[in-house]
């Protein structure tokens, strides 16, 4: 009888375990039918569906019962971010030819790029071929040719066009160009396409690119039947420069004596609001107590194209992003769930965040560190769900592994049925919202499953979701974050040694900084959220909120200043860095390393 009645209570428990999870199962396949749906249009950050998507997670909170902890009592941390940059009415262009004036039409003739400066300047002109200098290689578009005080013209890409693979592709992007004219002293820069890489010599498109500084000068993109205009004294057009420099792979510079530019650049950014969504599961009395973070960005691409991240940016359609990262957030909603069921077994308060922005430069994340609701010092923890959705072999990643002594112990404990095939990864920095929060000396863990061919694509639908194994991933976060809440002593903190990932200055270039730029403030210069421990910027005694301003011979106006500047070194070397700290410069001397 008693065997009898064992047998049953332990088939009475698989059923209501089985229950349980498909019910979870089922919680989760509806939040991704809404936030992966066309009707979101893509959860663009500051666009219609990302208010949608913010709005239903602050529905799901208010019906699992977490409190309010936003702005004016609601669910939302408001914030801005800039999403677009515009003309003002005061753009001009003209050019004085053998003493005749010719003026131009703005967004016919010439347009200022997005990162131009607004100022007013007038000079000689002087082509400077592709505007290019190739450290290393023998090629100097600026070996011969001196552009002090003067207006510069150069061709859009490359001797080899625009070749994503070709030895001169790092150093042909336009920011990089403006960058190589602005030091040597430029006034401005124009940028002209020759027939062979564009024959319908399209202007460039003046879209923002997540940069909130200027380049330091006015910068055009101008047609060609423009500048063979100002050729034509010389019998030369913009093919004709463009084929004897790719004929003898040899650069070829110019001056225009003839020609006399002046020019007017006035741009303002468009700023939309966007919300961070916050709520509490409160299990003490108090506010200032320890607490653990739990988060989720809801944000994507919107229709993507070209400068929004997508890899597919000549397609102008919805990317879902079911699983970056409708998958993180439905996993953080069904967290709240699950935890607010134990609430009498907690004794930390857990607060709740789906970010926005994350994919613009983690900019809701970085806000919330920056203009946090609960004391930054009181949070024991940061658990960050970011691409769950897709489970295969098994296999989970989890990043942040090494900022804490407790965690390889506890993770491995809650899989010992091997439920998973663990990945760690020490580093608490990384690309996701974790980071900002490691920056803070907080202790992170950072669960991923994965990336995959339909990363920033529209074919990122919910149809390739693993539901079952997101389900099981959830529980199994449920019950580390219950053990992490209930432990007596908050986990420690290790600030870990690691390689140049995602450093900030691993794009390819030869060397190893440590520096971790912070996108989400406006400023001259490049603001760091941290370094990387034992790295040359921590050596160099380099902190997180410096503003880096200068980087050896290249003033820095802003992060891509920074990313191209750098490839000019090589390990080994010794580099002045000045940066501003509150209101004080400090120069220090910063030994380059390899990358790893």
């Amino acid at each position: 009888m008693k065997t009898l009645r064992t047998f049953f209570m332990y088939a009475l428990s698989c059923s209501v375990l089985h229950a349980a999870e498909d019910s979870l199962q089922l919680y989760l396949r509806s939040h991704f039918h809404y936030l992966a749906s066309d009707a979101l249009q893509g959860r663009e950050t500051g666009e219609a569906g990302n208010r949608l998507a913010a709005e239903y997670i602050a529905t799901q909170f208010k019906n699992i019962g977490l409190k309010p902890i936003g702005d004016n009592g609601t669910y939302f941390q408001n914030f801005e971010v800039v999403k677009e940059i515009q003309l003002d009415g005061n753009n001009s262009l003209t050019a004085l030819i053998s003493k005749k004036e010719k003026n131009y039409a703005v967004k016919t003739d010439f347009q200022p790029l997005s990162f131009s400066s607004n100022s007013s300047v007038s000079g000689t002109l002087i082509f400077a071929g592709y505007g290019i200098n190739a450290s290393d290689s023998v090629y100097n578009d600026y070996a011969n040719c001196d552009v002090k005080d003067k207006i510069v013209l150069v061709l859009r890409f490359s001797p080899d066009g625009d070749n994503p693979h070709s030895s001169f592709a790092k150093y042909s992007a336009l920011r990089n160009k403006t960058l190589q004219a602005r030091e040597r002293g430029a006034k401005a820069l124009l940028i002209v396409t020759a027939t062979a890489d564009d024959s319908t010599d399209r202007l460039i498109k003046l879209k923002y690119d997540n940069s909130f500084s200027n380049s330091g000068i006015p910068v055009l993109t101008v047609n060609r039947a423009i500048v063979n205009e100002w050729l034509k004294g010389n019998k030369l057009t913009v093919d004709s420069l463009q084929q004897k420099i790719v004929r003898n792979k040899k650069p070829f510079s110019l001056e225009l004596n003839s020609v006399r530019i002046s020019l007017v650049t006035s741009l303002h950014e468009i700023r939309k609001p966007t919300s961070n969504v916050v709520g509490l599961l409160q299990v003490t009395d108090t506010t200032n107590t320890e607490h653990l973070v739990i988060g989720a960005h809801y944000d994507h691409l919107g229709y993507g194209g070209e400068g929004s991240g997508s890899l597919a940016p000549d397609k102008n359609e919805i990317h879902n992003g079911a699983d970056d990262n409708a998958s993180g957030t439905s996993g953080m909603i069904e967290l709240a769930r699950s935890l607010s069921t134990q609430q009498k077994l907690l004794k930390r308060n857990i607060v709740f965040i789906g970010f926005s922005g994350e994919e613009m430069g983690t900019l809701g994340s970085l806000y919330y560190t920056k203009h946090p609701i609960l004391s930054l010092e009181r949070s024991a923890t940061m658990i960050n769900l970011d691409m769950v959705g897709r489970l295969k072999e098994k296999t989970l990643t989890i990043q942040g592994t090494g900022t804490s002594s407790n965690w390889n112990n506890l993770l491995s404990k809650y899989n010992n049925d091997s439920s998973f095939v663990l990945k760690f990864i020490k580093d608490g920095f990384g690309p996701s919202d974790h980071a900002a929060f490691f920056g803070k000396n907080i202790p992170v863990l950072f669960f991923f499953t994965g990336l995959h061919e339909d990363y920033h694509k529209p074919s990122d639908d919910f149809e390739k979701i693993n539901i079952a194994g997101e389900a099981s991933l959830v529980r199994y976060i449920a019950q580390l974050a219950v053990e992490i809440d209930t432990t007596t002593v908050r986990p420690d903190f290790i600030k870990t040694q690691s390689p140049s990932q995602s450093s900030g200055d691993s794009r390819g270039y030869r060397v190893y900084v440590g520096t971790i730029p912070d996108y989400s403030e406006q400023t001259e210069g490049m603001k760091l959220s941290g370094v990387r421990e034992n790295s040359p910027a921590s050596k160099a005694g380099l902190q997180a909120d410096d503003v880096l301003i200068k980087f050896g011979k290249f003033e820095i106006k802003n992060v891509y200043d920074y990313t191209y500047a750098i490839q000019d070194y090589k390990p080994g070397d010794v580099v002045e860095v000045i940066v501003v700290r509150g209101k004080e410069k400090i120069t220090v001397k910063v030994t380059l390393e390899k990358r790893n």
